[in-house]
């Protein structure tokens, strides 16, 4: 148990750093500007949010428990902290000094119920891995239990000794910054800091309850039983409680260990480009996902002749462990981020805005313009370059696209879908791990067949979605010449008061130009679809790319025409 006075002193010291330093980014922030000294502030932000951040590292590795992993979680927050902060915490490892073991020792045995030496034939005292919240011991069961469950070797995983007091002083902590942040209009307008540390609060009590991970684990496992790619390892409840964990060995070659894999002759490129295809799966199609998988979370296993999935022409499978962080994808949540998917991969900047929205990350008031404007401009300069072409662009134009893309992004008023934020970890902690296992991984490559499945997948409601579309814009075209007369009358009748007798002539432009574009649009939504469409119908894929003729050929005579005509 935690001394009482030990758990007073940590809650203060997080608020007194909370306090702060909250009140030098108000005088900084807010009060300088004020009193017209706002490029003092701005000459000094950089240096003063790298400072908070060093100290806020300093700090988190002190004090262990749950403050490591709030530095983890900001450092993934690229959305709304600035990149001072994120690169600063990036590195903040889950790694703390052991808990020597006779503490350990007593948990466990107040766990089990009897002692380790009765628990466990052989126990490892040093441990095989100490994080912020626990660690894990080596251990070979019984041979009673051994003959029970099949197992022999296994490893133990213990909380460590007044972890959950710890974690409860930290979230009151948190909760009451939350509560001062939400009376702070530059940040509430942003963002809802109380619900954000709810999320983050669920999240971490989930992973401190060892019952609900081995729960998670099994059904990890149910969604991948008929998939030679992946397995789990094998748990023994009758070593399991809320506080103790036991399940097989699995110690295989870590996921980024390349010069290990290449040694047991697995290609890198082929487990990059696996390891994507299968947390794409887990997103997309199951709705269950590991929302931690780091590399000490995953192993490559090689398969033997006569293992279940060498048997499937494989020579290795994935076996995932720690199941303490997963994230549910709710049926609203995923339909949305299979239309982001999509729009990725055909570079459609607006798309992704709306997919954004459709996710339901902004609030309905955000005006996306600047946004939609931002991520046009990153697909035409960036998009479809993997990691070893990204390596060769000037560092200069980088920063200068990540200062002004993350100023929009920061700008805008967000909410978060229950578990987006595990979603927005698992998905860059996967680029990351792809691009460490081949510099040329090309996150597209993976995207873009993966949406053409998607939309295959979706069968008929491609075909009806692409009419409802049609019809949509056919509607507007319709409309179009109508409502340019009525603003044309609306400027005879004087209710606009503009005069210039060159109206008319601009709004028969204005028209064609509609036209045009609108022509231009059906032309390459009709081409994209028939071409996705072909592999599966060929029939319909080729009726919509020769349908795809007839806007083409409109918008190419109707700029011809606009350009014969006379100039204003």
């Amino acid at each position: 148990m935690t001394d009482v006075a030990d758990l007073r002193a940590r809650y203060r010291r997080i608020l007194r750093f909370a306090a702060l330093y909250l009140a030098q980014t108000w005088c900084y922030e807010v009060l300088l500007p004020r009193v017209g000294l706002a490029r003092v502030a701005a000459r000094s932000r950089s240096a003063r949010l790298q400072h908070i951040a060093q100290r806020f590292h300093v700090l988190a590795v002190d004090l262990g428990g749950l403050m490591i992993k709030v530095g983890q979680f900001m450092s993934s927050r690229l959305d709304v902290l600035p990149p001072e902060i994120t690169k600063e915490l990036e590195g903040l490892q889950d790694e703390v000094p052991p808990v020597p073991f006779p503490a350990i020792q007593a948990v466990a045995e107040a766990e089990l119920g009897v002692t380790l030496e009765r628990a466990f034939s052989y126990i490892d005292p040093s441990p095989l891995a100490a994080a912020s919240l626990g660690q894990v011991h080596r251990a070979r069961l019984s041979e009673l239990d051994a003959a029970e469950t099949g197992l022999l070797d296994v490893v133990v995983k213990i909380q460590r000794p007044g972890i959950s007091e710890i974690v409860e002083v930290d979230l009151g902590a948190l909760r009451r910054v939350a509560r001062w942040l939400s009376h702070v209009r530059l940040v509430s307008d942003r963002v809802d800091m109380p619900a954000l540390v709810e999320e983050f609060a669920f999240t971490s009590l989930e992973e401190i309850d060892y019952l609900h991970e081995a729960a998670s684990a099994e059904r990890f496992e149910r969604n991948f039983a008929d998939d030679p790619r992946v397995s789990v390892p094998e748990l023994v409840w009758e070593r399991t409680t809320r506080r103790v964990l036991t399940l097989q060995d699995v110690t295989a070659i870590k996921i980024n260990d390349v010069d290990g894999l290449r040694a047991a002759g697995i290609d890198p490129s082929e487990v990059a480009e696996d390891f994507a295809a299968v947390m794409f799966d887990q997103l997309f199609v199951n709705g269950y996902f590991h929302a931690d998988p780091h590399p000490g979370n995953i192993f490559v296993t090689p398969l033997a002749a006569g293992v279940p999935g060498a048997d499937h022409g494989r020579a290795w499978k994935f076996t995932f462990i720690d199941f303490g962080m997963m994230g549910d994808v709710p049926d609203v949540l995923r339909r949305g981020l299979v239309n982001l998917l999509i729009a990725a991969a055909s570079r459609d900047g607006k798309g992704m805005v709306d997919g954004i929205r459709e996710v339901g990350v902004l609030l309905p008031s955000a005006d996306t313009a600047e946004l939609e404007r931002a991520m046009t401009k990153l697909f035409a300069r960036f998009g479809g370059m993997g990691f070893a072409e990204l390596q060769d662009v000037d560092p200069r134009e980088f920063r200068a696209f990540a200062i002004e893309f993350g100023d929009v992004v920061r700008s805008l008023p967000f909410q978060l879908p229950e578990n987006f934020l595990l979603i927005v970890r698992a998905m860059s902690l996967t680029s990351g791990m792809c691009s460490s296992l081949d510099p040329a991984f090309n996150i597209w490559n993976s995207v873009e067949p993966y949406s053409a499945q998607l939309i295959r997948a979706e069968g008929g409601n491609v075909v009806q979605a692409t009419a409802k579309q049609v019809a949509s814009v056919a509607a507007i075209i319709a409309r179009l010449p109508q409502r340019l007369d009525s603003l044309a009358t609306r400027f005879d009748d004087g209710t606009v008061s503009v005069q210039t007798p060159r109206i008319e002539r601009r709004l028969v432009i204005i028209e064609r130009t509609a036209r045009q574009i609108v022509s231009a649009i059906l032309f390459a939504a009709l081409l994209i679809g028939g071409i996705l469409l072909r592999a599966e119908d060929v029939v319909l894929g080729t009726v919509l790319v020769a349908v795809s003729a007839l806007p083409l050929l409109h918008a190419l005579f109707a700029g011809l025409s606009a350009r014969r005509g006379p100039l204003l």
